[in-house]
């Protein structure tokens, strides 16, 4: 089975560039406080890379 992540979205992406709303969408998150449970890639750890005002890692699951 793959490893998982669980990322929260922690911050408003009001006021903020499109190209960080744009990453919100791409992780699956588009109101305050929501999780999802992504698949442990490279893409996925950039992405929360370039936006870690915004989101944290709940945990990580194997």
């Amino acid at each position: 089975m793959a490893k998982t992540i669980v990322v929260k979205q922690i911050g408003s992406p009001i006021r903020r560039p499109a190209i960080q709303r744009a990453t919100l969408k791409g992780l699956g998150l588009n109101k305050m406080h929501r999780t999802r449970e992504l698949e442990d890639t490279p893409a996925v750890r950039g992405m929360v890379a370039k936006i870690p005002h915004l989101v944290q890692i709940v945990e990580e699951r194997e």
